[in-house]
């Protein structure tokens, strides 16, 4: 915003500075004084408005940068948990499997450590397919297709929405960004506008207004093309 108020500061002292030059002698003179004391005008409302945009979108994109953060700490947090659920599982069938299997030496016709019953319903969908002698079987329940994690699945959308809030802030930031840009040129169109007044031969005085104008046009083309926050 420091930018744009200097950017007004200026267009008024352009403005207080064509009052005191002498009335213009012939209607091609009047036009270019028109034009002088119009251009400043306009640069000090399209500055005012780049630089409002731009701290908007500046806003919004710090606000993007903290969701993200916030979200990936969370995300983080559910891989932990996803982990210690998962070393849980795995401590909890080995011990299923060592049970089974001195259920079988001690009493090898007891069935009560083959139900499986006391293990939790993920671990229990999978378990009778690791129990086949079959080497190219999986080496546990957590390894299987029906073997669900929901801290897991938690933390993998937690990452992607994470994700998307960073390319959101990116993107306002970049915005944000070509507004400061317009302002940058409009100070441009300030500074051609007092050089044409130092002139006073009308060639060079009328170019230099001109590329000012063309240099307004443009960034006036840009303002009301940009998104709006």
């Amino acid at each position: 915003m420091s930018e744009a108020t200097s950017n007004v500061e200026f267009a008024q002292r352009i403005h207080e500075h064509g009052e005191h030059h002498p009335p213009p002698t012939d209607r091609h003179s009047q036009w270019i004084e028109i034009m002088e004391a119009l251009v400043p005008a306009i640069v000090a409302v399209a500055t005012a408005w780049s630089g409002y945009e731009a701290a908007k979108w500046d806003a919004l994109s710090a606000q993007e940068y903290n969701l993200a953060s916030r979200t990936a700490v969370v995300s983080q947090e559910k891989v932990t948990l996803a982990g210690q659920d998962r070393l849980y599982d795995i401590t909890t069938f080995d011990a299923w499997v060592a049970a089974k299997v001195a259920a079988k030496t001690r009493w090898p016709h007891s069935t009560s450590a083959d139900s499986g019953q006391n293990m939790p319903l993920h671990l229990r969908l999978g378990g009778s397919s690791t129990q086949s002698t079959n080497p190219s079987a999986p080496p546990g329940p957590i390894f299987m297709a029906e073997y669900t994690d929901a801290n897991g699945q938690e933390s993998a959308r937690l990452a992607k929405e994470a994700k998307g809030h960073y390319e959101d802030g990116v993107s306002t930031r970049d915005l944000g960004d070509k507004y400061v840009k317009v302002t940058v040129l409009l100070a441009t169109v300030l500074l051609l506008t007092a050089l044409s007044q130092g002139f006073e031969i009308r060639g060079p005085r009328v170019a230099v207004v001109a590329v000012a104008f063309v240099l307004l046009v443009v960034s006036a083309y840009w303002i009301l093309t940009f998104p709006r926050a």
